[in-house]
């Protein structure tokens, strides 16, 4: 059995297993009900100021017959004392003292809100603090959340604010709603972040009902944009993980939350560069017991792979990540359809005909039963065909072997110019 245990910027945990900041840890009796159930750390609902929240605050996407494909809310911070917070917190790491306990915060944009929180709340023994610069809704209108983590300069000075005061390890939780998450990454690495995590929610509207016309969810009548999370943002999640993950100057260790539901899930984050992941949308919707089968798949699948600790896996997929520049234009493949497995629904053959490059065909053999078959010289392997494909294993795609060296498009741009330079040159000797 593998050893699960991570360190994310010495915060210690026995599995990379963590629920997020949200509902589900908003009280101790929920943090340590998670704890119980196996769950290797929680970051605490975030802190500050308790605020109103309203009724009803969550709606869901759902796609297909399947529920909770994305998760909307416009619930915002605490809307519990304080002190009461500060006690059950207390109480919880006291009760659990090898579980991961970090506590969210945020306060007004001023140096001496974020020292008084801070040391209100490593007094009671936290493990670290995570400072939320993403939520999008509600607190953002007040100059917090999403607000302050879309501007880097006010990243960089509340993280160094924090930094002043804290004695535990200080992460930084980053807003999707940006369109360079890196810039935010790099402005905490400056303020002195211990670590980051991302993504918080990105902004939404989960819909309207056409009956009513009333947005969902409204507040008597009445509805507002809020944060989106679940399994539909997951692939936002991870390229914006990755892209933080590949950049030098982001050198501190990386959480990684966004749609994350299997332990699956958790090992694409990881080799994308994540320590370890939090999780909120799946315990709301399975409850805390979802753990067990993420931590025993993690385990079985570590074992298959004769890992010895999940530490390994951490950043693997990186280098393999890259900009659309540095793609091999002369790499290339083609379709083939499995006419054994193939149950000639035509879901292929539609999709490439009337949305692709009109080669596949379909064919009627000597008994007269018909199948498909890929005209593999005008197929540029998009892989559509194998996406909508219902039956796995019944298309696959098959690299060609070219006789093109490799060539990617920067590579092909360099030798454009290297060549437009030798015609100038040789212009001007001729002249």
């Amino acid at each position: 059995m593998a050893d699960l245990r991570t360190n994310l910027a010495g915060i210690v945990s026995p599995n990379p297993f963590w629920l997020a900041s949200a509902p589900p840890t908003n009280t101790g009796y929920q943090v340590q009900r998670a704890f119980e159930a196996g769950w290797g750390g929680a970051v605490w609902k975030t802190l500050g100021d308790p605020i109103i929240n309203t009724s009803s605050r969550f709606a869901a996407v759902h796609f297909n017959g399947q529920r909770v494909a994305g998760f909307n809310n416009i619930e915002l911070i605490t809307d519990r004392p304080l002190e009461v917070n500060l006690k059950e917190i207390y109480e919880t790491k006291k009760r659990f003292p090898n579980h991961a306990l970090v506590v969210s915060l945020m306060v007004e944009p001023k140096r001496e809100k974020w020292h008084e929180i801070v040391k209100k709340v490593e007094a009671v023994g936290v493990d670290g603090l995570e400072l939320n610069f993403g939520c999008p809704h509600g607190m953002a209108e007040r100059g917090m959340g999403a607000a302050s983590g879309q501007q880097p300069d006010l990243v960089e000075a509340q993280t160094m604010w924090a930094k002043e005061a804290a004695q535990t390890p200080v992460i930084v939780k980053l807003t999707p709603n940006i369109t360079d998450i890196t810039s935010t990454a790099l402005a905490a690495v400056r303020g002195g972040a211990d670590a980051i995590s991302l993504i918080n929610t990105i902004n939404s509207l989960a819909g309207v009902d056409i009956d009513s016309w009333n947005t969902i969810p409204h507040v008597g009548g009445k509805g507002s944009h809020g944060g989106y999370c679940g399994p539909a943002v997951k692939p936002i999640a991870l390229h914006m993980v990755a892209d933080c993950a590949r950049n030098p100057g982001v050198n501190i260790p990386i959480s990684g939350i966004g749609g994350i539901s299997t332990w699956r899930d958790a090992v694409e984050f990881m080799l994308m560069g994540a320590t370890g992941v939090q999780v909120c949308t799946a315990a709301m919707h399975h409850g805390f017991r979802i753990v067990e089968d993420m931590i025993d798949g993690l385990n079985n699948y570590l074992d298959e792979k004769g890992l010895a600790s999940v530490s390994e896996l951490i950043g693997k997929s990186v280098p393999r990540y890259s900009d659309w520049g540095n793609l091999d234009l002369n790499y290339a493949v083609v379709a083939k359809i499995d006419t054994e497995t193939c149950i000639n629904c035509n879901k292929c053959h539609i999709a490439c005909e009337d949305t692709s490059h009109q080669c596949i065909e379909r064919h009627t053999d000597e008994q007269g039963e018909t199948f498909l078959q890929v005209r593999e010289e005008d197929c540029v392997g998009c892989n559509l065909c194998a996406i909508v494909c219902p039956v796995d294993g019944a298309i696959s795609m098959v690299e060609v072997k070219g006789t093109e060296e490799p060539m990617t498009w920067n590579e092909r741009q360099a030798a454009v110019a290297g060549l437009a330079e030798s015609k100038d040159a040789d212009k001007k000797e001729a002249g």
